[in-house]
Parts: C-alpha cells; structure tokens; sequence
C-alpha cells in the first residue's frame, strides 16, 4: 500500500470514528431526559401522591398484598426495577457479544423503554399499581439499553480518547436534560394558561420525555455500525455466558475490585439522583417549581463539571479525579442532612454541589472501566459494569424508605448515604488500576 493510499485509509477511518461517536453521544441526548425529568424530578413526588390516594387510613398501600407506607413506595418501586434490570441485562450482553449485533438489542430496549415512559400519560387518580408497573419496565429497559451503549465506547475511541469522549456523552445528556426540563417548568407553572390540571402538565411532561427519547434514539441508530459476528449457539445461553464471563473476570482480580468500588459509590449517586426530589418535597417542604429548577441547575452545572473533570483527568489521571469528586460528594450530602426547611436558597447551594460532581463520576467512571475490559469482550464485560451499576443500587432506595419508614424521616434517610461514598473511595484507593490494564491486556496511556 502506498503512503498517499495508506493516508487516505487513515483519514477515511478518522472521519468515520468521528461520525460514530458524534452519532453516540445523542444516545445519551436522547435517554438522559427521561433520568431527569421522570426518574428525578417529577415522578417520585407525583407517585407517591397517587400512592397517597390510594392509602388505607393508617397511611399505607398494598402491592400484590403487602402492606408498605405509601411515602416509601416510590423507593420500594425503584429497588423491584433494579432486580429486574440485574435478572435481563446479562442475556442482553451475552448475545451483543456473540454476535455482534448491538443495534438491533439497543432497539428494542430503547423503544421499550419510550413506551413505557410515553404510558405515563395514563397516570392519574389512585393508579400506583400502574405507575409502578411503568416505572419498572422503563428503568429496565434503560439499563439494558446502557449495557450496548457503553460497549460501543472501545470500538469507536481509541484509549487515548476515551475520557473526552465519554465525558462529552454525559455532556449532551445533561444538555437535553436542561433544555427539555426549561420547556417542563414553563408548562408546569403555567399550565392554568395552557388550559390544563397541574396533574394533567405532569403527566405530559413524564410523557414527552418518551417521545424525546424514541425520536432521538434514531440518530445513532443510523450511525453506529455493528462489528458483525458469525451467530454463536452460546448466544441463546445467556445466564451460561454470564457465568463464563464470571469465571473470566476471576483472572482480572483488580477490574473485579475496580467493580466493587463502583457498586457501591455508585449506588448512592444514583439514590441521590433517584430520591432528592422527595427529600426536598417531602423533608423540606419545597413546592414543585422550587424542584424543577432545582434540578435544572444540576443539569446545567453537570454539563461545566462533566467536561471539567474530562480536563482534570489529562493532567492527574481518571482515578485521583474520581477520588476528589467522592470526597466531594461526601462533604456535599453530609451538608444536605443540615438542610433547613423550607429554604429553597439553601437546597439550591446543595444542587449546585451535586451538579459539579455528577457528571464527571459518572462519565470518568465508564471511561476507566473501558481500559480496564479484554478486547473482544466488551458488552459482557460492560453487562456486569451495568449490573454493578444496578447490582447494588437496589440498596440505596432500600435503605432510604426503610430509613423512612423506622423513623418517619427523610433527613435521617438522606444522611445514611454517605457511608457508600466513604466506603466507595477506601475501595477505590486500593485498586492499582495501571496494573489492572496491563492484566487486561490493553496500552496503558500517560495518565490513568
């Protein structure tokens, strides 16, 4: 091959590396709104509203028989999601990985997940069963859906790329969180001028954010290519595939402790994100616009921090950057636990925290774990980044509205979630995650 051919080759690949990866990012424009208008800002207070309603009068609610306080049931709901996400995502890897065929799966979980999120509509008067059954099938379908949205971060960037490319995904995502919540606050607090309930503007919000996500799952649906494989018999065998890949992470001992500290800081990022709204609403007293921009200024926030902490990464590696936004998680929720009520000054100081540290965790932790997967390996592997996602996020909620409901307080239930992002710096402190490349068979760059 000539030089001036080999050139071409090389530009070719470059200009179609950058279209996949443009074409990824919108992946997390397009689900992301459901993160943030649904799952943290308007369905926790709206469900637990409709559990409520539906409440015998001693205060609790009945699901399938068993008698839970209706302010937990949102947290309860929530936990069922994860354990169904944990029982799917494996077979969803499993298959991605033996036949190369991630679009087709992203498809469908994404377009469930639309559905799901779109039925909220439907949700009004004492329907908590309804709202739980949605909430459930939504959740999950976004966890397997982020299980082959993740794996496709080895394949369309190179190690040295990969901090910038995933914190500019959380960027977007959080950029479409921020501008759809902009147009939900004006519906919310107007909505006696667009001639509709305040319950009825909810209920539209929860459902735009199904269609936003259908309709913008289309963009990297038609730029990300599969690496197509020849179809496998084990693919059918999923829960066998995760047992082998198991088994093959037992010979990377320090990507499973890299894990470990994820499943467990991890999960109380996303309990913070899942229940801050009904400490605010129901702890602090905040009214429902109060909330909205609330969340609105993480969202924009989360968008400065997220491509901060990518900088921040290049010059002291993804590990120490996580380390000091853990630390900094830690003093931030403990500041929440002092909270006054009804101070919304105060709330929006501690949203303003959350904000300059969420998106970087989060997108410096999928960015580190990348390095850290065997080739040829990555939507297994990636299945159980997910579950270690989801594997211990049931606990957070779980804590949070047992918390609740031994002592009927919300604030002592936000103070028990520090203990994770403690625990999740020791873990992590202790992981050598330069040694962890190399056993895992990948380049080690400058700063990691």
């Amino acid at each position: 091959m000539s030089t001036d051919t080999a050139r071409t080759a090389a530009a070719d690949e470059s200009a179609q590396r950058r279209r996949e990866q443009r074409g990824w990012y919108f992946y997390d424009w397009a689900c992301s709104v459901y993160s943030t208008s649904v799952l943290t800002v308007f369905l926790g207070p709206y469900l637990t509203e409709i559990a409520k309603s539906a409440a015998d009068p001693d205060g609790y609610v009945h699901p399938l028989g068993i008698p839970v306080r209706a302010g937990s049931y949102f947290a309860y709901t929530v936990s069922a999601s994860v354990v169904v996400s944990i029982l799917v995502m494996p077979l969803a890897g499993a298959a991605a990985d033996r036949t190369g065929r991630k679009k087709p799966l992203l498809a469908a979980a994404a377009y469930l997940g639309a559905a799901a999120t779109a039925g909220m509509f439907l949700l009004d008067g004492d329907r908590y069963l309804l709202g739980g059954l949605l909430l459930i099938v939504a959740n999950a379908s976004l966890a397997v859906s982020m299980v082959l949205y993740n794996a496709y971060l080895p394949q369309i960037a190179p190690p040295e790329e990969r901090d910038a490319v995933s914190s500019r995904g959380w960027a977007f995502g959080y950029a479409s969180g921020a501008l759809v919540l902009m147009a939900n606050l004006v519906l919310f607090l107007a909505h006696d001028s667009f001639g509709v309930s305040e319950s009825t503007a909810v209920r539209i919000c929860l459902a735009s954010a199904g269609v936003w996500w259908g309709a913008f799952t289309l963009v990297p649906l038609r730029r990300l290519r599969d690496r197509r494989k020849e179809p496998s018999a084990a693919a059918a065998h999923g829960w066998g595939q995760l047992a082998a890949t198991v088994r093959d992470m037992r010979r990377h001992p320090h990507t499973l402790a890299f894990l470990l500290a994820y499943l467990v800081y991890n999960d109380g990022v996303q309990t913070v994100i899942s229940q801050a709204s009904v400490y605010g609403s129901e702890e602090l007293g905040l009214d429902q616009s109060t909330l909205i921009v609330a969340v609105l200024l993480v969202q924009v926030l989360a968008v400065v921090g997220a491509l901060a902490m990518g900088r921040m990464a290049r010059a002291y590696g993804a590990k120490h950057t996580i380390l000091g936004s853990l630390a900094a998680w830690t003093v931030t929720i403990g500041a929440g636990f002092f909270l006054p009520a009804g101070a919304p000054a105060w709330f929006f100081v501690l949203a303003a925290g959350i904000g300059l540290v969420l998106g970087g965790t989060q997108a410096l932790s999928r960015s580190l774990f990348s390095h850290l997967v065997p080739p040829g390996k990555e939507a297994e592997y990636f299945s159980a980044y997910e579950i270690s996602d989801r594997g211990m996020a049931w606990l957070g909620p779980l804590i949070f509205g047992l918390t609740y409901q031994l002592t009927g307080s919300y604030r002592d239930a936000i103070g028990s979630l520090v203990a994770f992002f403690v625990i999740g710096f020791a873990l992590l402190a202790r992981v050598p995650v330069r040694r962890a490349v190399r056993d895992a068979g990948n380049p080690v760059p400058d700063r990691i």
